[in-house]
């Protein structure tokens, strides 16, 4: 679909670099620094009761990819391919399977952690600094299954990055060409190591509502505050935040209700969807950031929240009492570690 913008000179400039420079860059970074780091990029599979309060969304077999960053088989990857599963295998080098745990989940970041039954043998992938990663720097979007599954690509911008589920993520890396295979991919940078884990892909890479396909990764350096806490105890060690279990959709200005949890807090409350979402305790809300905010400022999990709305065309007010999202889940992420 063409864009009703016209390009801009910047974006169409990094496009055309992408497009002119990826293979070579594809070749020479898989080959020399990046070589070791791809043995350590894992398949992962997972599978989750059709009971589970993600089945519906997230489907109950998923697969994806996960990176080894410890000797003794700790691997990464993105939160979703493990989030109340029952059974997570890993396939090494395409051929050897070795059953993994559930180690590690943060809802805020997006991140995941397994454990493997026995160290895997791999030489783990270093951690690198996503901080210094700007518009322009060339990276390594790999997921599990060698260098042909390696893709030379260009940071085309930070910038936050808003999910109807709840979730708001500062300076997230946004990467073009897109990787098929986004599902917990490494993102390398040119010594081979780790700046990013793969979430998803986006059809406004760039800049928000100018087309250009891409992927949108976690930075890492959003892991390491928390890595220890993951580790130790399942989750991070910070007052959780309020979960309503309302998620919104931004549309021409306005918070749209486009889904609500069955059981949820607000689903308790007699949110539905369609409901118009106009402010938090009187305060006007615009954007999914303005309400995650909003939200976010009242305290922590189980503090009773006013949600301001319009129903067809009558302003009412409805108060939901939040919770820890961790205790949404009917595997909860803490008590499977």
């Amino acid at each position: 679909m063409r864009s009703r913008y016209p390009a801009r000179p910047a974006i169409g400039a990094v496009l055309s670099m992408v497009l002119s420079t990826v293979f070579s860059f594809e070749a020479s970074a898989v080959s020399a620094d990046a070589s070791a780091p791809l043995s350590a990029i894992v398949q992962l599979d997972s599978r989750v009761p059709p009971g589970a309060r993600t089945a519906a969304a997230l489907g109950t077999e998923r697969s994806g990819s996960g990176v080894v960053i410890d000797e003794d088989g700790l691997v990464l990857t993105i939160g979703y391919l493990v989030l109340e599963a029952a059974e997570i295998e890993l396939t090494v080098d395409g051929a050897r399977r070795v059953r993994a745990a559930f180690a590690g989940y943060d809802h805020e970041t997006g991140f995941g952690l397994v454990r493997a039954e026995r160290p895997l043998g791999i030489a783990p992938v270093p951690l690198g600094e996503s901080d210094g990663l700007a518009r322009g720097s060339r990276v390594l979007a790999a997921s599990h299954g060698g260098a042909g599954a390696a893709l030379g690509a260009f940071v085309v911008a930070r910038r936050e990055f808003a999910g109807s589920w709840e979730y708001l993520l500062e300076r997230a890396i946004f990467t073009v060409p897109p990787h098929p295979l986004f599902g917990g991919a490494a993102l390398l940078d040119r010594q081979g190591r780790l700046v990013g884990i793969g979430s998803l892909m986006v059809a406004d890479a760039g800049e928000p509502g100018r087309d250009m396909p891409g992927n949108m990764f976690v930075p890492i350096d959003a892991l390491k505050p928390v890595l220890a806490d993951l580790v130790a105890d399942g989750r991070a060690r910070r007052a959780p935040r309020p979960w309503l279990g309302l998620y919104p959709q931004a549309f021409f200005g306005r918070l749209i209700v486009s889904r609500v949890p069955p059981g949820g807090p607000a689903a308790r409350a007699g949110i539905g969807r369609g409901d118009l979402l106009l402010g938090v305790g009187g305060t006007p809300v615009a954007t999914l950031p303005d309400y995650y905010r909003a939200l976010w400022s009242l305290g922590r999990a189980g503090v009773e929240v006013t949600l301001n709305l319009l129903r067809g065309d009558r302003p009412t007010t409805v108060t939901v009492h939040s919770i820890d999202r961790h205790d949404w889940f009917r595997a909860s992420p803490a008590g499977t570690h």
